[in-house]
C-alpha cells in the first residue's frame, strides 16, 4: 500500500505493526515513533510502531481500516526521522497531505 498511495520516504522495514487488546483508549490506532533519544540510547535507526487497537478497528470494514491506516501513516515526516507531525502545523497541512494520500488510495 505504501508505494502505490506515493509515501515513498516510509521505510516499511522499519515500520512495525501490533494489535493491542482491552484497551480503554478511544482510538482505533496510533502510531509510536522512536524519537532520537531512544535512537541515540539503544544505538537504532529511525522507527515507527503502528498500534491497532483490535476492539474497534476489527468492526471497521476493511477499507474504513485502510483510511485509518493512512491516517497513522501522514503523521511520518518526509525525513523519516522518529518524530511524529501533528494534526495542525504552520507550515502546510496535516489534512491536505492525508486527503492527496486518500485520494491516490481511492484510484486502486
Amino acid at each position: 500500500m505504501v508505494g502505490k498511495i506515493g509515501v515513498y520516504w516510509i521505510e516499511t522495514s522499519r515500520i512495525f505493526c501490533i494489535r493491542s487488546e482491552n484497551s480503554t483508549s478511544r482510538a482505533m490506532a496510533r502510531i509510536w515513533g522512536l524519537n532520537n533519544i531512544w535512537q541515540k540510547a539503544l544505538k537504532q535507526d529511525p522507527a515507527y510502531v503502528l498500534e491497532v487497537i483490535s476492539e474497534r478497528f476489527d468492526r471497521l470494514p476493511q477499507h474504513k481500516q485502510d483510511e485509518i491506516l493512512i491516517h497513522e501513516l501522514a503523521h511520518v515526516p518526509r525525513n523519516f526521522s522518529g518524530a511524529l507531525l501533528p494534526h495542525s502545523r504552520r507550515r502546510g497541512s496535516f489534512h491536505d497531505k492525508l486527503k492527496i494520500m486518500l485520494a491516490a488510495y481511492k484510484k486502486l
